[in-house]
């Protein structure tokens, strides 16, 4: 039987690294992992801060139960250069700093105090992807994700790959390759339901370390959708006792020239781009912080779809996609930048690395292997299509590009599309298109599979606090690529450039080290934008209406507040101004291939004299949101906004009493009739009572009339409370719950 425990707590870390170092104990501060080695600045930082050597170490005492047993540390992943010592020892160096690594301890070993050392360089290695050229976001160094210590018997299982080939078929099939430690035996298979009832077993010999066990004519098997996530989980046992859990789920999925179809049915994907950094903590946020930003993308975002940029990600985030139905196009290390052989050799091994740990991901659709945004480079590329198929034959390769008529050697032609922003350009005398025809694009005499891996963004930043009109563009910008996506059906489906703002270096951004490309602020906050894709999702998920303005004559450049976006799943919006009402449909004129146009109220609908003149009284409005005749949604916007609350927004009020777990608060400032004030920049001042601390400084500032932070739990169980004081509104406070954990499950697969 193995034993897996999280080793996360009581690492000594020092900045800098001496060869000394790995022989003698370390003096540096005490931390908990996931660990950032530099805690940067919220903006106007110098991100070199990071990019050199730093140190963790820690003591393991002897345990009799490791006797005759293989005793490893599993690195979930550390940034970006890592190297292992135990007892003085070289164990294993890793050159990745997004996928996970083993260091086998069993040799090394004494009955007695045994010392890891670990290495991290976060140094832009030229020889490591994605480095060797400027990359558009931040590699924080340090081990920001878990550490194991695993005790295995000799021999174990390393890795087992669930295939479900004909699940269409009324009788379906599970294939299930395993890989172990053991030359010889036998390896059983039980498959079970989410109720924990067995299914179906079978036994497989393991001959030189493998071994194929096939299950078949299993009945009464629901299928795994964005809809029904329905998830399965097959334990596996070798007969030297090693047991392990894996979940998969029963899908088919088919990429096609006339668009993509999951088990069968037609699905146009429509999604954003992630990066998984957090302000402050960087890459270093635990569990649930990964699990939030899978649940923001679905359930309120209404995405289907999102890509990886531009690394393999924390398996929380993928798990959780699984287990809510979040599609995932995933793709190896890099931006623009290919390097020498050395270089390449190592993507390769990316290729690798991140297959064999994510093949069993059923929200996984597409490996992406091409560094994004690069040139063609055929012998590379023929390398990486190769690895990835040799691995997997059931999803397809995708490689992301932004230039026209380029190579394909990928099995689906993905495409960053920036063309919307194009028509702006000096010189340039394309007209207002929002994306390309694929014909455009690709330049081959067929169509093939094809989908938009990249818009807007760059091409129009905008931060939370920008003016009304300039946030109305934004928002027409997304609905124009999302209507284009969706008029075409040669079209797979659109992921936009992107969730939410992020750091960046000096190269790029705002000049304050952040890129205000996201639908949604640094603290994942919504802008206007956001509501573009959330307005998509079907009325029965949940009524949206959020009409695009602060409601102030004075906001826009001829005053009033025509013409006004509405962004909805409410099929008529009722505008009341004054005396005047009036109800306003869709846009489907304008917007029509949308599975929910927004409306927009201009000169059709009022004239001029009936929202008054410039330099009369200014009056309040109510809109209101109807759903087959009935009201289901209403806003008032005074005439006069003036500041009334601070909202106080925990995404949980209780959390597992875990030294590695965080909790997002977020604040925003509300008028009387609880309308975000996008223009009240103001400090607010945290305390915190109880076991847990702020992530980041005890100040922050309202930014377009919100801003947020996390709390990281001390691992001890009690009540938190988070005080929170403000020049306009005094001190308010939240109250949290750091509750007992739950027993740990010893039995996780990773994938080595």
């Amino acid at each position: 039987m193995r034993n897996n425990s999280k080793l996360n707590a009581g690492w000594t870390f020092a900045a800098g690294f001496d060869a000394a170092w790995v022989n003698t104990p370390l003096a540096g501060d005490t931390v908990t992992l996931p660990h950032n080695a530099v805690d940067l600045p919220l903006n106007y930082f110098d991100e070199t801060a990071y990019q050199r050597a730093f140190t963790y170490q820690r003591e393991l005492a002897w345990d009799d139960a490791w006797t005759d047993r293989e005793v490893e540390l599993r690195f979930d992943a550390a940034m970006a250069d890592a190297v292992v010592w135990c007892n003085g020892v070289e164990i294993i160096r890793h050159a990745d700093g997004y996928t996970p690594f083993a260091a086998r301890l069993t040799p090394h070993l004494t009955r007695g105090i045994n010392r890891i050392t670990v290495r991290i360089d976060g140094s832009e290695n030229p020889e490591i992807p994605p480095f060797g050229g400027r990359i558009d976001y931040l590699t924080y160094a340090g081990i920001y994700r878990d550490v194991w210590l695993r005790v295995l018997p000799r021999a174990h299982l390393r890795n087992a790959k669930i295939e479900t080939p004909d699940v269409l078929a009324a009788d379906k099939t599970v294939k299930i390759t395993v890989t172990s430690e053991a030359a010889s035996g036998t390896a059983e298979a039980v498959i079970l339901d989410a109720t924990g009832a067995e299914i179906a077993r079978a036994t497989g010999a393991i001959t030189d370390n493998r071994a194929e066990i096939n299950l078949t004519g299993l009945q009464n098997i629901a299928l795994w959708s964005t809809e029904t996530p329905v998830l399965y989980t097959a334990q596996i046992t070798l007969d030297s006792g090693d047991k392990t859990l894996t979940r998969f789920g029963f899908r088919q999925i088919d990429w096609t020239a006339k668009g993509f179809l999951l088990n069968g049915k037609p699905l146009k994907l429509r999604g954003l781009n992630r990066h998984q950094s957090f302000p402050y903590s960087g890459y270093a946020q635990g569990k649930r912080a990964q699990e939030r930003d899978a649940e923001i993308l679905r359930h309120d975002l209404g995405c289907n779809i999102v890509r990886t940029s531009h690394y393999p990600q924390s398996s929380y985030f993928l798990d959780r996609c699984d287990e809510i139905g979040l599609l995932v196009f995933e793709e190896i290390p890099g931006w623009q930048h290919i390097g020498g052989a050395k270089w390449q050799d190592e993507s390769i091994q990316n290729v690798a690395r991140m297959i064999e740990r994510d093949w069993n991901h059923p929200s996984i659709i597409i490996w992406g292997v091409r560094i994004n945004e690069s040139m063609d480079a055929h012998d590379f590329y023929i390398r990486t299509n190769a690895a990835a198929r040799a691995l997997d034959t059931t999803r397809p390769t995708g490689g992301v590009r932004y230039i026209t008529e380029s190579e394909l050697l990928e099995d689906v032609y993905t495409m960053n599309d920036f063309v919307l922003g194009e028509f702006e350009l000096p010189g340039n005398n394309r007209p207002r298109t929002a994306l390309r025809t694929q014909a455009e694009v690709t330049g081959l005499p067929n169509p093939v599979p094809y989908i938009i891996t990249e818009y807007n963004g760059h091409m129009f930043p905008t931060k939370a606090g920008d003016p009304e009109a300039h946030q109305a563009e934004h928002v027409i910008r997304h609905l124009e690529v999302l209507n284009a996506a969706h008029a075409d059906p040669q079209i797979a489906g659109c992921i936009g450039w992107c969730m939410y703002d992020y750091n960046t270096h000096k190269d790029f951004g705002a000049g304050d080290r952040i890129c205000h490309h996201g639908v949604m602020t640094i603290f994942r906050e919504p802008k206007f934008a956001a509501y573009a894709y959330s307005s998509q999702k079907p009325a029965s998920e949940g009524i949206v209406m959020e009409p695009v303005t602060v409601w102030a004559r004075g906001e826009r450049n001829i005053g009033g507040v025509l013409p006004l976006i509405v962004l909805t799943n409410c099929d008529e919006v009722e505008l009341a101004f004054a005396d005047v009402v009036k109800r306003v449909g869709p846009d489907v004129e304008r917007f029509g291939h949308l599975p929910n146009p927004p409306v927009i109220i201009d000169h059709r609908h009022f004239s001029p004299d009936e929202l008054g003149h410039w330099g009369q009284s200014w009056h309040g409005g109510r809109i209101t949101g109807f759903l087959n005749g009935e009201k289901v949604a209403e806003r008032l916007f005074p005439g006069d906004s003036v500041p009334t609350t601070l909202e106080i927004l925990p995404d949980s009020t209780e959390a597992e009493a875990d030294a590695s777990a965080e909790i997002r608060v977020i604040f925003r400032a509300l008028d009387q009739a609880g309308n975000k004030m996008l223009f009240l920049n103001e400090p607010l001042t945290l305390q915190v009572e109880g076991p847990a601390k702020v992530i980041g400084p005890e100040t922050t500032v309202l930014a377009g009339g919100t801003s947020g932070v996390w709390l990281r739990l001390t691992g001890a169980v009690g009540q938190i409370t988070l005080l929170v004081t403000s020049p306009r509104f005094g001190t308010q406070s939240v109250t949290l719950q750091a509750v007992p954990p739950q027993p740990q499950n010893k039995l996780q697969t990773f994938a080595l």
